[in-house]
C-alpha cells in the first residue's frame, strides 16, 4: 500500500495522470503519444500557424499539391497533385489532381471529394492578408480551376521551381484548406481543423493535449497508427519521466548536449538529431532606442561569440551561422567568404568577437557605463539556453539583459505586437526568398507592414545607418524572384545579406538541429535526416510495434 501511494505521488507531481487515463482508454490501440516542449497551442489554421507546436499539429490534418520528400527536403514529390507541368517561360504551372482525395468529416457532414474548386479557394485565401499570415508570398499569382481535377497557376513574373513549388507544398500556407468546412466553420476552423491529411482532428484540451484519429480514407493508404496525441508539457523532467516510464512514445528535446548524452544512456531509447535545423538570428528592433543607433547594434555584435553559443547548445546539435540566407540554401556564405568580401568592400561583415571594440562603440554612442535592455523572453528551452549565454556574454561589455519571462504562446504575441527590443528567433524557411520576405521585406514589418509577418527589425521603414535614407532591400528581394539563372539569383541574395550585415539590423548566430527521443519500438517510417517542419513528419507510415 505504501508503495502504491508513493507511485501515485510521483504521478501527480509530474502531471502524468492524464496520460494514464488516456492509456487505459486506448488499451490495445497503436496510438502515438508525443510530449512537446510547449504550454499550449495557439492556432490550428495552417495559414496562421506559427509556433513549433502548431506546425507539428497542422501537418497531421492537411495536404499540399506537392510535399517535401520525408527525410530529404531537397526533393518534391506528389501529394494531392499526382503530376504537374511548367511552361517554357516559367509563368504557367498546371497540376493534375488525384481522384478520390476525401475531405475529412465535420459536424454532420460526412466529407466529400476534394476538387480543383477547393484548391483554388485555399490559395486565394492564402493570398488574402485577412485570412493568412503568409499573403505576401502569393502576390502576383492567379489560381484557376480547369475542370474538377486540374489547377492552373499563372504568375506575373517567371519563377524558378525552387521558389514556386514551396508555395504549393505541404507546409505553411501551401497546405490546402477545403472550401466548404472553411466557410462553414469560419473562425471556428482555427480550433477545429478539417483537411485531407492522414489523421482527423478529434479533440483539443487547452494546455493539455490534442487528439487525432486515423483517416481510414487517406489517399496514400490507411495510416498504420490508430491515432496521434500531442501533449503539451513545458517541463522537461515531466517529458523525460514520461519517456522513461513508457507513458510517452516520443518527446521533444532541448538543444542541449547533456540531454542528448543522457538520452543515449537509456535502454530501449533512440535519439534523433536531424536537420537542416532552425537558424537562430538575433533581431534588433531599430524602431526603439537605444537600438536605433547602429553603434549600439554593432557593439552587441562585436561583443558576441558565435562559437561560444554553439558550444552551449552542443557540438552535436549546433553550428555557426553567418548570413541571413541559411546553409545550404541559395545565397548563404561561409565565414571565409564574408571575410574576403569584407576586405574587398572595406567593410566588416563577419563581426569577429572584439569586446574592446564593443566597449568603445558603446562609449561613442553615449553609454560609457553600459546599458540595460528589458524585453519579453519565452520560457521555451531552445530559446532560453542560447539566450542565457548571450546574456552572459553581453554582461562582459556592460550590457545587461533583463528578461520578462512569459510562456511561448504569449511571447509570440508580444514580438508580433512590436513590444520587444531584442528578439532571438529560431526558424527554418523553405528557401532564401521566403526567409528574406518574412524577416526583411518592408511589407512584412510587424504591426505596420501591409502583410505583417516577422520583420522585427523594421528593415525597409527606418534609416539603419544614418545615411538619411530608408534602408531597404526590397529591390533585391524582388529582383531575385524574377531571376531564373541560379548563379545570378544567388549573387543577388548575397548582396542582400551583405547589406543587412553592414546595417547591423540582425545578427545570424547559429543553426540548431532538432532533437527528439523515442522508444525503440516506435518508427517514423522514413530515415529522419532532413524535414521542413520543426518536428518529425507524422504520416501514414509512422508505426509502433508490440
Amino acid at each position: 500500500m505504501k508503495r502504491l501511494k508513493g507511485v501515485l505521488a510521483i504521478i501527480f507531481a509530474v502531471g502524468l495522470l492524464p496520460l494514464l487515463v488516456t492509456s487505459m482508454a486506448f488499451a490495445g490501440e497503436k496510438v502515438l503519444r508525443i510530449g512537446y516542449d510547449a504550454a499550449d497551442l495557439v492556432d490550428l489554421h495552417p495559414h496562421f500557424a506559427q509556433t513549433t507546436q502548431d506546425r507539428a499539429a497542422v501537418q497531421l490534418f492537411f495536404s499540399g499539391l506537392v510535399r517535401y520528400k520525408p527525410g530529404d527536403i531537397s526533393q518534391f514529390v506528389p501529394d494531392v497533385a499526382q503530376s504537374w507541368t511548367t511552361s517554357k517561360d516559367g509563368r504557367t504551372w498546371t497540376f493534375q489532381l488525384r481522384k478520390g482525395v476525401m475531405v475529412h468529416p465535420w459536424g454532420n457532414n460526412p466529407g466529400y471529394e476534394l476538387t480543383s474548386e477547393d484548391v483554388v479557394y485555399s490559395y486565394q485565401s492564402a493570398a488574402n492578408p485577412a485570412k493568412s499570415s503568409r499573403a505576401a508570398e502569393y502576390v502576383g499569382i492567379t489560381f484557376k480551376a480547369n475542370g474538377p481535377y486540374t489547377v492552373v497557376a499563372t504568375l506575373d513574373e517567371p519563377t524558378s521551381p525552387q521558389l514556386f513549388l514551396p508555395k504549393v507544398a505541404a507546409y505553411s500556407a501551401g497546405f490546402i484548406i477545403p472550401k466548404k468546412p472553411a466557410e462553414e466553420l469560419g473562425e471556428g476552423f482555427r480550433k477545429n481543423p478539417v483537411g485531407t491529411g492522414p489523421f482527423i482532428f478529434k479533440q483539443y484540451l487547452p494546455k493539455e493535449k490534442l487528439v487525432a484519429v486515423r483517416n481510414a480514407k487517406f489517399y496514400r493508404g490507411v495510416p498504420k497508427l490508430a491515432g496521434v496525441e500531442l501533449l503539451y508539457m513545458p517541463d522537461l523532467s515531466s517529458r523525460n519521466f514520461g519517456l522513461m516510464n513508457k507513458e510517452l512514445d516520443a518527446i521533444e528535446g532541448p538543444p542541449s548536449q547533456p540531454w542528448v548524452d543522457e538520452m543515449h544512456k537509456l535502454a530501449g531509447v533512440s535519439v534523433d538529431i536531424f536537420g537542416p535545423g532552425e537558424q537562430g538570428t538575433l533581431h534588433f528592433n531599430m524602431s526603439m532606442s537605444p537600438l536605433k543607433d547602429i553603434r549600439v547594434r554593432r557593439a552587441i555584435m562585436y561583443a558576441l561569440s558565435r562559437d561560444e553559443v554553439v558550444q552551449t547548445i552542443g557540438p552535436a546539435i549546433g553550428t555557426p551561422a553567418y548570413t541571413e540566407a541559411q546553409q545550404p540554401q541559395g545565397g548563404w556564405m561561409t565565414a571565409a567568404e564574408l571575410k574576403q568580401r569584407g576586405q574587398k568592400d572595406k567593410k566588416d561583415y563577419l563581426y569577429e568577437t572584439n569586446r574592446t571594440k564593443a566597449k568603445a562603440l558603446l562609449k561613442e554612442a553615449g553609454y560609457p557605463n553600459g546599458l540595460t535592455l528589458e524585453f519579453f523572453q519565452t520560457e521555451r528551452g531552445e530559446y532560453m539556453i542560447p539566450m542565457q549565454n548571450i546574456q552572459a556574454q553581453l554582461r562582459e561589455v556592460g550590457i545587461t539583459l533583463k528578461f520578462i519571462m512569459v510562456d511561448h504562446t504569449t511571447w509570440h504575441q508580444k514580438i508580433r505586437a512590436n513590444e520587444c527590443s531584442l528578439v532571438l528567433y529560431n526558424s527554418i524557411r523553405p528557401n532564401t526568398d521566403v526567409r528574406l520576405t518574412h524577416y526583411d521585406y518592408s511589407e512584412s514589418i510587424v504591426v505596420t507592414g501591409k502583410a505583417p509577418i516577422t520583420n522585427f527589425s523594421h528593415v525597409g521603414a527606418v534609416d539603419a545607418d544614418g545615411s538619411g535614407k530608408i534602408s531597404s532591400i526590397d529591390d533585391l528581394i524582388e529582383a531575385a524572384r524574377r531571376e531564373l539563372d541560379p548563379k545570378r539569383q544567388d549573387e543577388i541574395w548575397k548582396q542582400a545579406s551583405l547589406k543587412l550585415l553592414d546595417w547591423a539590423s540582425s545578427y545570424p548566430m547559429f543553426v540548431k538541429k532538432w532533437t527528439f527521443a523515442r522508444q525503440n519500438n516506435m518508427s517514423w517510417g522514413y530515415p529522419l535526416t532532413t524535414v521542413i517542419l520543426n518536428s518529425p513528419v507524422i504520416d501514414e507510415l509512422a508505426s509502433i510495434t508490440d
